[in-house]
């Protein structure tokens, strides 16, 4: 049986600021538990809730050099629907209220969480065969086992993979403020490895020193190899070559179902969806205080406000889309000028625009299975869990063509009736009010295309089975070598 550790800063359900989370707790339970051990390790987050705080077992404790000093380490473990979950426990790096706080700080206690993690392995007595990191939070880890744990035999085997979840944070910071830090050789920091010029980079790191490296779409995997994408670190990701690949993520199919969900009042399939997705409609404009109109189209969006969510395009297009036969639906936090903006025409434009500033999962779940048409047309896109969501529920994406969007929704000008959504390709107002023209004209005047196209997106795959897929081929392939 293989071992397979993953590494990650946050995970649901115990700690989840974004699609991150969502990967790392929900792609482990899509491997057959006979071939492959898979454990998740992360911080103790003293911001966990307490029903999972006090379900945990405390394992063990010690104090290993860091920074120039003894640092305590504890590590306890929770089994949660059959996997082992460990959590690093350090109070002074993982307290407060909530997983991020100063950005320098952060550098300083991922950097322990990477060490931790290699120091503690062994007391758990769990030997992976991979260890699996997932963004710069634990960039350090590949950088680790190839110098200070080289000559060290309990990693004798242990190969890494580090996947991408988002190019644009990679953990910069100071050089000498990292080298100290870390403790790892200088050699690496003078125009080395780890550093991007001046600065420290420990995502720059992992991509020198991991075994395999990927990211999380094939669109994304071969655009972040030029200057619009890479960040500064697009000549380092072709140099990898075919070690180097992207792998759609998947989403729980178990959370997310409209025929279960508990978050609904009504619940529909594919044979129904005519019919009972038109009462989810009517359930969400009543309690979003919208006027009821079965006929007006409803476009929901859940996201963060932020210029990479393609928010600075909704903006000059929210006189039209809260106008007949309009309506919206917000959900989402991100940069204050948005979300007064938002909050603007939700006053003004009372029964036609309705967006909360907060965050709320239940009410996430109904809009993506009570509005028509969801709106996402990101600047850049890794992945996208949304528009996952959003087929999944038969809620047609409007998108822009960039990343996972563009792997995963089906223009409905190209793909005709095999289409499951409308895609545009310029990153301007003018391409995103095409898209949504052309959702607009075929739910007005094509209904039956529209309803064969909801039909198309419910029936997707996107769990996280074929993923996986990908991934054992990937284990195997690293540890048979």
């Amino acid at each position: 049986m293989k071992q397979i550790l993953f590494a990650s800063s946050e995970v649901v359900p115990f700690v989840k600021t974004g699609g991150l989370a969502d990967v790392c707790g929900s792609l482990p339970y899509a491997f057959d538990p006979e071939k492959w051990d898979v454990r998740v390790i992360l911080p103790a987050y003293t911001s966990i809730s307490p029903l999972y705080r006090q379900q945990m077992k405390d394992l063990f404790h010690l104090y290993f050099p860091f920074n120039g000093r003894d640092c305590y380490a504890g590590v306890r473990e929770l089994v949660y629907r059959q996997i082992h979950f460990y959590f690093v426990d350090n109070e002074e790096y993982f307290g407060g209220a909530g997983p991020y706080t100063d950005y320098t700080y952060d550098i300083e206690k991922f950097t322990f969480f990477s060490r931790a993690v290699l120091t503690l392995l062994p007391r758990i007595g769990f030997q992976p065969d991979i260890i699996h990191c997932h963004d710069w939070h634990t960039a350090l880890i590949p950088a680790y086992l190839k110098t200070l744990y080289r000559d060290d035999p309990f990693y004798a085997k242990t190969k890494s993979i580090f996947t991408i979840h988002n190019l644009k944070f990679q953990g910069i910071c100071d050089k000498d403020f990292l080298r100290r830090i870390s403790g790892l050789p200088a050699e690496l920091f003078a125009e080395g490895p780890l550093c991007s010029g001046s600065s420290g980079n420990m995502l720059r790191g992992a991509l020198s020193f991991a075994d395999f490296v990927t990211t999380v779409s094939i669109s994304y995997a071969q655009e972040v190899k030029t200057p619009a994408y890479g960040e500064g670190l697009e000549r380092q990701l072709a140099q990898r070559g075919d070690t180097f690949c992207g792998i759609v993520n998947g989403i729980d199919e178990l959370v997310f179902d409209p025929a279960r969900d508990p978050s609904l009042s009504v619940h529909y399939t594919v044979k129904n969806v005519a019919a009972n997705k038109k009462k989810a409609k009517a359930a969400l404009q009543k309690e979003l205080g919208l006027q009821e109109e079965p006929d007006s189209l409803l476009i929901g969006i859940v996201s963060r406000l932020t210029d990479q969510k393609g928010v600075d395009l909704i903006i000059p297009l929210l006189d039209r889309l809260s106008a007949p036969p309009f309506q919206l639906a917000v959900l989402g936090t991100g940069e204050y000028h948005y979300e007064l903006i938002f909050r603007h025409y939700s006053e003004a434009r009372t029964g036609r625009v309705r967006a909360c500033a907060v965050y709320n999962e239940a009410l996430s779940h109904r809009i993506y299975a009570g509005c028509d048409a969801f709106l996402m047309p990101s600047r850049f896109e890794p992945c996208g869990l949304s528009q996952l969501i959003a087929l999944r529920y038969g809620t047609l994406p409007i998108v822009r063509a960039t990343g996972g969007l563009k792997d995963t929704v089906f223009s409905y000008d190209k793909k005709g009736k095999k289409a499951t959504g409308f895609v545009f390709e310029d990153y301007d107002v003018g391409g995103l009010n095409w898209g949504i023209s052309l959702a607009l004209d075929t739910y007005l005047n094509h209904p039956d295309d529209w309803q064969q196209m909801v039909r198309n997106a419910m029936r997707q795959d996107f769990s996280w089975t074929a993923s996986a897929k990908e991934y054992e081929a990937l284990y195997r392939k690293l540890t048979d070598e």
